[in-house]
């Protein structure tokens, strides 16, 4: 089978690992901040708060941006589960941006129209989440010009965008997104197995982000209450000063983040072939290819094809002939407000038609840097076998 993601682990990672495992330190010793020293060194960020994983790093965001009950978050429907979720953890209201039927990222358009319409029933976002879906910048630009003017956070999910650019901008470097997310789950760019990380342009959001990340709890005597006038003569004094989580990275996990991302440069080199021959190789086939705008840089985690309407077989069935064939073709997304815990908070079919008509019709091809050409082939000469009825 030819899956669809694959981590790519050499011998320095596994080098790496043992070397983490040697040590002294399994957690919270000295590779985390080297993994979150290189990790800001790639994105332009001065601060980088790695965490056990994306879905952790999104729930911390959304806290230190403050958003919590009364207040409301606004994500795309085709996303992971995890962007959304993140406003519930926080007891917020959660609600939905339709995509822009090209970039399949969210729609400035129904951004703006859906702002308008809620400052005038004063019910405006606190924070908003773009997605950069596939490995492709949302336009941060037009929506950081929304959030100057409605007022709110922007969180930008880039989970699937670890090495890319926008507008000349490394993603995640700060200047147009408040915080910005990033995952390291095997099928991502870089691995660490599980991990994420936050970061930001901000002092104060970064000290937020690294206190909720550990228990709320502080070792800073600045940071501390004031209630123990003892406490500068007592070196194992903490205080909890806040409820958060434990939501830290291991040593282990950071030592194979750290290794991984000094190929983070191959690696993006080789997802750029790929992609390019993709969009050759696909071009006599009733598919539609993925698009990627003239002034982003897309890192390509993914890459997805849209079945064109007149494709006679269902997605499905294109889906299991696929597979039947040892291809590991897959599914980005299911939109989120079609999930039976957002369709109980009111949302339904026909609630974001582009995210509906995009998924229906969706279709995930196998990426990843392993990928050869030859395996590439295989993934096309299938799809066309799919499409025509020959096999399945």
């Amino acid at each position: 089978m030819i899956p669809y993601g694959r981590q790519d682990i050499s011998q320095d990672d596994i080098d790496a690992v043992s070397e983490a495992l040697r040590s002294d330190w399994l957690t919270q010793g000295p590779a985390v901040p080297r993994f979150e020293a290189a990790l800001g060194e790639i994105c332009g960020a001065p601060h980088v708060v790695a965490t056990s994983n994306a879905t952790a790093a999104l729930h911390i965001a959304a806290l230190a941006l403050g958003l919590g009950p009364g207040k409301r978050l606004w994500t795309v429907p085709n996303t992971f589960v995890a962007s959304a979720n993140c406003g519930l953890y926080c007891g917020a209201e959660v609600d939905f941006v339709d995509i822009d039927p090209l970039t399949r990222n969210m729609s400035v358009a129904a951004l703006a129209a859906k702002l308008a319409a809620a400052r005038a029933a004063d019910r405006l976002p606190h924070v908003v989440v773009p997605v950069d879906f596939a490995g492709t910048s949302a336009d941060l630009a037009a929506i950081r010009a929304l959030a100057d003017d409605y007022g709110f956070f922007i969180l930008d999910d880039a989970s699937h965008a670890i090495g890319g650019r926008y507008q000349n901008h490394p993603v995640g470097d700060g200047a147009l997104a408040d915080i910005s997310v990033f995952s390291f789950h095997p099928v991502k760019i870089v691995t660490t197995g599980e991990g994420g990380a936050a970061a930001t342009r901000s002092d104060d959001l970064a000290a937020r982000l690294r206190l909720l990340r550990s228990h709320g709890i502080t070792r800073d005597a600045a940071a501390m209450s004031g209630q123990n006038p003892d406490a500068a003569d007592e070196p194992w004094y903490y205080e909890q000063v806040d409820v958060g989580n434990n939501y830290r990275m291991t040593d282990i996990q950071a030592a194979l983040g750290a290794s991984q991302l000094k190929r983070l440069p191959q690696f993006l080199a080789r997802r750029q072939e790929i992609a390019a021959r993709y969009h050759h190789l696909l071009s006599d086939l009733p598919v539609i290819r993925q698009f990627v705008p003239d002034d982003v840089y897309s890192a390509l985690h993914l890459y997805v094809i849209e079945l064109d309407e007149d494709v006679q077989r269902s997605r499905a069935e294109v889906f299991r002939a696929m597979r039947a064939q040892g291809v590991g073709v897959n599914v980005h997304y299911i939109p989120v407000h079609l999930q039976p815990v957002y369709r109980a908070l009111g949302f339904k079919p026909g609630d974001f038609p582009n995210a509906e008509r995009y998924y229906s019709r969706a279709l995930t091809l196998p990426m990843y840097a392993g990928l050869t050409d030859a395996m590439q082939d295989e993934v096309v000469e299938a799809l066309a076998r799919a499409i025509a009825g020959r096999a399945g």
